[in-house]
């Protein structure tokens, strides 16, 4: 492990950002990595070629595949930022997600996932995974651990969180839950994407955690990676198999262009936590909003974990507005933005809105009624987002 861990992990967030996973030794005088391509890996003969495939999960290159030098970099940021040992980054989030459950899970098992959870997880779930024998019963994502205990099966393998939910943003009580898992004999693994760095997930118990690196760290809306990060050379080996099985693969460009990206994050995430939470308060005072799904509130029902646990909040939130505006009016309404965007992901520097009710399914907790749209700040100026939103809003019938 390099630099962003070891002494320096003492250091400031964005003094590990700023200095790891950057070479002792300089390449002429540049002050980034430089970028590593390759499919064929030579080998000195053919004895080191069979002893080097004996390690291949430990950096010892035996084909493009299992990653280079590009790839070995952001890993260790990754690892450093989040708290774990090793780290395997693949081509994208959902990559991610996909990765760690089918390395855990095999026909037979079961798994528990919250209702909240991002929806190509719950479609990964209710698909391949059922037809693979996978059975997942989905669970109120403000469940206690011993609320949850009750929906444990002596073939439970796996424990999926995710803090907050996507779309209505639930906090969850993750040391409670991790604790169970352990307590069962179970993994449990967390999309800590969300929180990034603010949630230090193997601190918290958690033995995996899963990143769509593609969102802050990234942070240019330009490359789709992923990463699942864990704390034993067990899990990383079991991850690490998993990953190559499926040929799962990341573009070392990507890696690349995700190390560049990870070196301004912290200046990135404290403007846009900032920016967030003044734009979500303004919105909180309109009489077209009902309430504002944002855990880092003192008023959202998660505030008391997210306070205890997180450090800080990233930029996305939920707009619950008033239950007499219908489906149309709230299109109008994003339609008639001009700084904010439509469409999926998050984390980079332009503002997006999403109407998502449509996305929002729901198993065992009730979907929400009054029509919510997820807000993404970028890095705009505050007064101009706000200006914005307030001519948007001026289209909804009085």
């Amino acid at each position: 492990m390099d630099d962003v861990t070891s002494p320096g992990a003492r250091r400031g967030f964005g003094t590990r950002l700023t200095h790891g996973s950057r070479p002792a030794v300089r390449s002429h005088g540049f002050v980034n990595p430089p970028l590593h391509r390759g499919s064929t890996v030579l080998q000195p003969s053919c004895e080191a070629r069979i002893e080097n495939a004996k390690h291949r999960f430990e950096r010892v290159m035996t084909y493009g595949t299992q990653g280079g030098p590009t790839h070995y970099a952001l890993e260790d940021m990754v690892a450093g930022i989040e708290g774990g040992t090793h780290c395997t980054i693949v081509g994208t989030g959902l990559a991610a997600v996909a990765v760690p459950l089918l390395a855990f899970l095999r026909a037979g098992d079961h798994c528990l996932m919250p209702d909240s959870a991002y929806g190509p997880a719950r479609n990964l779930a209710e698909g391949l995974m059922t037809g693979w024998g996978i059975e997942t019963t989905f669970y109120d994502p403000t469940a206690t651990a011993e609320s949850l205990a009750a929906l444990w099966r002596p073939n439970t393998r796996v424990l999926y969180m995710e803090s907050p939910g996507s779309h209505t943003f639930e906090i969850q009580d993750v040391p409670a839950l991790a604790a169970l898992a352990r307590a069962r004999g179970a993994i449990s693994m967390i999309d800590n994407t969300w929180g990034i760095h603010h949630f230090q997930p193997f601190a918290k118990g958690c033995d995996v955690s899963i990143q769509a690196l593609t969102k802050y760290v990234g942070g240019h809306s330009d490359i789709l990676l992923g990463s699942v990060t864990v704390n034993s050379q067990a899990h990383h080996h079991a991850v690490r198999a998993a990953s190559s099985a499926m040929g799962h693969y990341a573009s070392p460009d990507d890696c690349w262009l995700a190390l560049r990206g990870a070196r301004t994050m912290a200046v990135r995430l404290a403007h846009q936590e900032k920016a967030g939470l003044e734009v979500a308060r303004w919105l909180q005072a309109r009489p077209e909003v009902d309430r504002i799904l944002h855990p880092a509130l003192p008023e959202d029902p998660g505030h008391a974990i997210w306070k205890r646990d997180f450090t800080g909040a990233c930029s996305l939130f939920g707009v619950v507005f008033q239950p007499r505006y219908a489906q149309e009016e709230i299109f109008r309404f994003v339609d008639g933005l001009q700084l904010f965007g439509i469409g999926a992901s998050w984390g980079g520097y332009e503002s997006l809105a999403l109407p998502t009710n449509l996305a929002v399914v729901r198993r065992v907790t009730p979907a929400p009624a009054a029509q919510i749209v997820r807000l993404h700040v970028g890095l705009e100026e505050v007064a101009d987002l706000q200006a914005d939103l307030a001519q948007a809003l001026a289209l909804l019938p009085r």
